[in-house]
């Protein structure tokens, strides 16, 4: 005899626990490491930056084969973007690392390539400050009210991100003719939304935080009333206890 119980040891009188299948099961087994399908990409996406950086400078910048090097690598890196964020919410291997990572990888790319135009000068350095500045801008506003809401990503954001994505990608080929000049209208669309979309989420984000704002004061004063509720109770309890010890010694 083992002295294991017959459930414990899967006996005839136990029940059978069957082992996650599917998504979940990949959920369960994925979502407490570090090394996921998810993070890998966007490590990926980090150490592309570099890389991107080297083979546009490659040849004092202006070599259009290197440029179609460094495109690639922006490419890829634009579309892991895309695939991470999706396989992180599908297969729920969303990690700490993920939620910090993510968000750096995405504007390190972008960032990389704005700034990286604007030194050999294809492209006009207040364009890069007006597509910075409203994505690190946004970025502080998020932190500014994520304790209290999430602003999620709006289809104009999602628009805005595809439009930076390919204006970029555009400026990093050496083109000529009249796709030089549809680039050139694209990085305008580009802005456009830039400016539309951030000037959105900063109305979002001070209606959210004042209705949050507004809820919690509504919570507290709830709570200090049941509080004060309660604090009547016992007194009214201890008024009446003194008055029966009183009769009960007459």
């Amino acid at each position: 005899m083992t002295g294991v119980p017959a459930s414990a040891a899967g006996g005839t009188g136990a029940k059978r626990v069957p082992a996650p299948k599917g998504k979940l099961g990949a959920a369960a087994v994925n979502q407490a490491s570090l090394w996921n399908i998810a993070n890998i990409l966007t490590m990926v996406r980090l150490v592309l930056v570099p890389a991107f950086v080297v083979l546009l400078f490659q040849d004092g910048g202006y070599d259009p084969a290197w440029r179609a090097w460094a495109w690639a690598a922006f490419a890829v890196a634009m579309i892991t973007d895309v695939f991470d964020g999706h396989l992180a919410r599908t297969y729920n291997l969303v990690t700490d690392f993920g939620k910090i990572a993510d968000p750096i990888a995405d504007k390190a790319i972008m960032a990389a390539g704005l700034i990286s135009l604007s030194v050999l000068g294809d492209l006009p350095w207040w364009v890069t400050s007006v597509i910075l500045v409203r994505e690190i801008g946004i970025t502080l506003m998020r932190f500014w009210v994520i304790r209290l809401a999430v602003i999620p990503a709006s289809r104009g954001g999602k628009a805005k991100t595809l439009a930076q994505g390919v204006a970029v990608g555009m400026y990093v080929l050496a083109l000529t003719g009249p796709l030089a000049t549809l680039r050139f209208w694209v990085m305008a669309l580009a802005v456009v939304l830039t400016v539309l979309t951030g000037l959105d989420y900063v109305r979002d984000a001070v209606v959210i935080r004042r209705r949050a704002i507004v809820a919690l004061r509504v919570a507290e004063a709830e709570a200090g009333a049941v509080e004060d509720s309660g604090a009547s109770g016992d007194s009214a309890s201890d008024e009446a206890g003194e008055s029966a010890a009183a009769e009960s010694t007459r």
